[in-house]
């Protein structure tokens, strides 16, 4: 079977698409990817379609290039964020199975990034009915976001978890992540915390900063990576506090080892309806990197993580402190949440693992074994 990863998706942003791609090769799946970045500097403004654009046009015009003199392939894969590029996908390969990476819709979008205009919005909408229609498979990140799909969808979508890249398997493994590990080399040593990524009404960054407001006097370490929204409010919530690092950037490359140094890995906290669907990439991360995962106890994370975690009710910042009040006392307990997540990670997120449903469904759409 032979399965080309097609569109304008970019690895360094979003490593979603290349986790498919790995497991898919690691499945025995001939892959093919034609891929021309929509760079981060070329991407439409929240007031502008993203069609009208010079950059995304080049690259679609590129891709259409690129396509015509790789093999045929038996289905085409769009990457995440592919709304546009599944209908190009579509001209170029007219009676070519097309299977679209969905991992959050528009209105999900709009609370990550901020509203956009109400026109726009329509727009983007518009697009995102059009791409779900012209996919014969829909690929999500959990069987909540399954529900909220269209009901003329649901049937032509599964669920493949997000997964973690083998760069942060590698890493917990560099830094001697797992059952031997102590909980912060040392036994009087601060209990080291990270939390990264957009500071987002998902995340609910706020609700950590509350948390950490509450740990005065306590042994704990914490870095805080990324930019957004909500980081004002949450370093106001932290206020002066040296026991806190502030990272705007950390290179993609870098992510990995500097979660795998930390003891605990911070999931997400917010309120909000997709906060209440999704399990995020950090937890796949930091559960990869060998870090102990404490998360909100949605339905999805409770599934997933069971008792390789530590689960908190969303949106409340004394539960969280609590929680970290506890482990910064228990290092043993860390110890045994780090292996445990690092345990769960090595059987269940990695590429080759989560895309085991998706390899079930092509070979039952084309008629192809993989390898075969």
């Amino acid at each position: 079977m032979r399965v080309m990863v097609f569109g304008t998706y970019d690895t360094t942003v979003h490593p979603r698409v290349g986790i498919l791609s790995e497991g898919l090769q690691r499945q025995g799946v001939d892959v093919v990817v034609c891929n021309a970045p929509l760079r981060p500097t070329d991407a439409p403004s929240r007031d502008r379609r993203p069609r009208g654009r010079p950059a995304h046009a080049a690259r679609l015009a590129e891709l259409a290039v690129r396509a015509r003199r790789l093999p045929k392939p038996d289905v085409i894969l769009c990457g995440y964020q592919g709304r546009v590029d599944i209908q190009a996908a579509r001209r170029l390969f007219p009676r070519t199975p097309l299977v679209l990476d969905h991992l959050e819709s528009v209105d999900d979008v709009a609370d990550r990034v901020g509203q956009a205009p109400r026109a726009a919005l329509r727009w983007a909408m518009r697009v995102e009915r059009a791409a779900l229609r012209a996919a014969d498979l829909v690929l999500v990140g959990t069987e909540e976001h399954r529900r909220v799909l269209p009901p003329d969808r649901r049937e032509r979508t599964i669920v493949v978890p997000i997964g973690a890249a083998p760069q942060w398997f590698d890493a917990g493994r560099h830094v001697g992540a797992g059952p031997a590990a102590p909980a912060a080399g040392a036994p009087d040593a601060p209990l080291r915390v990270v939390a990264f990524g957009l500071f987002s009404p998902v995340q609910g960054a706020p609700v950590i900063g509350g948390a950490l407001r509450q740990l005065d006097g306590y042994p704990i370490a914490v870095t805080m990576v990324g930019r957004g929204l909500q980081l004002q409010r949450t370093r106001d919530l932290v206020g002066q506090d040296p026991r806190v690092r502030w990272q705007a950037d950390v290179p993609a490359a870098d992510l990995p080892r500097l979660v795998a140094g930390h003891d605990v890995c911070l999931g997400v906290f917010g309120t909000g309806a997709k906060a209440l669907r999704v399990v995020p990439n950090k937890v796949f991360q930091g559960a990869a990197a060998g870090c102990a995962v404490v998360t909100s106890d949605t339905a999805p994370q409770h599934r997933l993580l069971g008792g390789a975690a530590r689960l908190v009710p969303a949106g409340n910042p004394d539960a969280l402190a609590d929680t970290l009040r506890r482990l910064t006392a228990h290092p043993a307990e860390v110890g045994r949440l780090r292996a445990a997540a690092a345990d769960l990670a090595r059987e269940r997120f990695t590429a080759q693992a989560v895309v085991e449903p998706l390899v079930e469904r092509l070979e039952r759409m084309v008629g192809k074994s993989v390898g075969g």
